[in-house]
C-alpha cells in the first residue's frame, strides 16, 4: 500500500498523449485549447458612441460661455448598425447618435441624451460652456487590439468566451481532443434493471461517471457488466483497447483481495511502465492504476462501492485527465470546519461535506454524519469533498480544511 501523495506522483510521471483537432468555437464549451486564440480584428471595430446623445467637436466649444449660449444644428441621425456617416460636418454642426454609433470624422465627443437642452422645434441644440473632448468615446482598439490573445493556450473553454468569440468573429479554435473512456462494471450481483432481488445491486456507478461527462472532458462508452467468470472476455477487451481509439479504460469493482477481484491479475499479464495497487485513503484503498509500456493507455480499477468509486474517479482518474490535458493543478477551496472529525492517522480522508457561507461572509464545512462507503444519503446531503490529509487523526472545529466540489474542477467555478 502506497500514500495517496505518492499515487499522485505516479499519476503525474505516467501521462499519454492526446492530439489536437479544430473546431468550431460555439461548440467548444468545457474543451481544452491546445493553441492561444488570437483576435483577428480590433474591438470596438470603429470609435462609437458609449451613450446615446448628440456628437459634436469638442474645439467648437472652446470659447462658449455660460451667459452666451451657442446653437448647434442638428443633420443627422447615427444608429447603431447603420453605415459609416458621410454628410459634410460643418462648425456648430451636431448629430444625433445612439449607443453603439460609430462616430464620424468631425465629432470628437458625446453629449448625453440627459444633458441637451434643445433650442427651435429641436432642430437645433444649445451648448452653455465648453466640453471636453472624448467625453463618452469607445475607442477603437480599446477592449481587444488585433492580434491579442483572448484565451490562452489550455484554458478549460466557459461560456463567456464562447461570447467573445462570436463577438470577435473568431469562428474556428484548437483544442485538445475529448479522452474517450470505456467503462466496465464488475460482478454478479451487479444489474441493469431497476426491478431486482434483494441479493442484487443496481448498476449506479456507470450513470455517475457517465454524468459527468460534459463538466469532465471526456467520451463515455458504456462497455457493459463484467461478470465474475469474465477473465478472458476483461484481457481480450484490453487488448482489443490498445489498438482502438479509447485511451483509457475504467472498471468498477473486482479489484480487492477477494475470490472473485480477477482485475489486478488480468491487468499484470500486460506489459506495464506504471503500476500502482492499494492507496491509504478512505474511501477507496483498493484503486488500482496501471499505464499500458509503449502505448498510449492507461487503466484504472476503482472500487465498487458507490462511494468510494466516486471519490476515486475524483481524485484519482480526473486529477490525470486534467493533468494530459494540460490544465493546472487544481487548487483546493479553504473553509472553516463546522465539526470536530476523528479518522484513521496514516491515511487520507475523502469525507463527504456540505459547504455554506455565513451571514459575515466566511466559508464553513460540515462534515456529514454517515461516511461509510456505502451510504449514498450523506452524498445527496452533500456539496463537497473535504480532504483531510494523513499524518494526523483529530481535526477540531475551527480548523481550516481543503475542499472539492464533487462534479465539478474548482477553477471552473472560482
Amino acid at each position: 500500500m502506497i500514500s495517496y501523495q505518492y499515487s499522485k506522483r505516479i499519476l503525474k510521471k505516467a501521462t499519454i498523449k492526446i492530439k489536437d483537432e479544430d473546431i468550431k468555437s460555439t461548440n467548444s464549451l468545457n474543451r481544452v485549447v491546445s493553441k492561444n486564440v488570437y483576435s483577428g480584428i480590433n474591438y470596438p471595430s470603429g470609435d462609437n458612441a458609449a451613450f446615446d446623445g448628440y456628437a459634436i467637436n469638442s474645439n467648437d466649444t472652446k470659447n462658449i460661455k455660460k451667459n452666451s449660449p451657442k446653437k448647434f444644428k442638428i443633420i443627422g441621425l447615427i444608429a447603431a448598425g447603420n453605415k459609416p456617416f458621410k454628410k459634410k460636418i460643418k462648425k456648430y454642426d451636431t448629430a444625433e447618435i445612439m449607443t453603439g454609433g460609430i462616430i464620424p470624422k468631425g465629432f470628437d465627443t458625446i453629449i448625453p441624451i440627459e444633458k441637451i437642452i434643445f433650442y427651435q422645434n429641436k432642430k437645433n441644440i444649445l451648448i452653455d460652456g465648453k466640453i471636453t473632448k472624448y467625453n463618452h468615446v469607445r475607442f477603437a482598439g480599446s477592449d481587444f487590439k488585433k492580434k491579442e490573445i483572448v484565451v490562452k493556450k489550455n484554458t478549460v473553454i466557459q461560456p463567456n468566451h464562447i461570447l467573445a468569440f462570436k463577438t470577435l468573429g473568431i469562428k474556428n479554435i484548437t483544442v485538445k481532443k475529448k479522452i474517450n473512456i470505456l467503462f466496465f462494471s464488475t460482478g454478479n450481483e451487479i444489474s441493469n434493471n431497476d426491478n431486482i432481488p434483494s441479493w442484487k445491486v443496481r448498476n449506479s456507478n456507470s450513470h455517475y461517471i457517465k454524468n459527468l461527462n460534459e463538466n469532465f472532458l471526456f467520451n463515455f462508452k458504456n462497455g457493459g457488466i463484467l461478470k465474475d467468470n469474465h477473465k478472458n472476455i476483461f484481457k481480450s477487451k484490453i487488448s482489443k483497447m490498445l489498438n482502438s481509439k479509447i485511451d483509457i479504460i475504467i472498471t468498477s469493482g473486482a479489484v480487492s483481495a477477494g475470490k472473485f477481484d480477477f482485475i489486478p491479475d488480468i491487468v499484470k499479464k500486460f506489459k506495464l511502465s506504471s503500476y500502482f495497487k492499494s492507496v491509504a485513503i478512505r474511501p477507496g484503498k483498493p484503486v488500482l492504476f496501471a499505464r499500458i509500456k509503449d502505448k498510449q493507455k492507461v487503466i484504472f480499477g476503482l472500487p465498487g462501492n458507490p462511494m468510494s468509486s466516486a471519490a476515486c474517479f475524483r481524485f484519482f482518474v480526473y486529477p490525470y485527465i486534467t493533468n494530459v490535458m494540460g490544465i493546472s493543478e487544481e487548487k483546493p477551496i479553504s473553509a472553516i470546519l463546522k465539526n470536530d472529525f476523528i479518522k484513521k492517522k496514516n491515511f487520507t480522508r475523502f469525507a463527504k461535506s456540505k459547504l455554506n457561507t455565513t451571514k459575515n461572509g466566511k466559508i464553513e464545512v460540515e462534515i456529514l454524519k454517515g461516511q461509510e462507503s456505502f451510504r449514498i444519503k450523506s452524498f445527496v446531503k452533500s456539496n463537497i469533498w473535504v480532504v483531510l490529509p494523513a499524518g494526523k487523526s483529530k481535526f477540531k472545529k475551527g480548523q481550516i480544511v481543503d475542499c472539492f466540489f464533487p462534479n465539478h474542477i474548482n477553477q471552473s467555478l472560482i
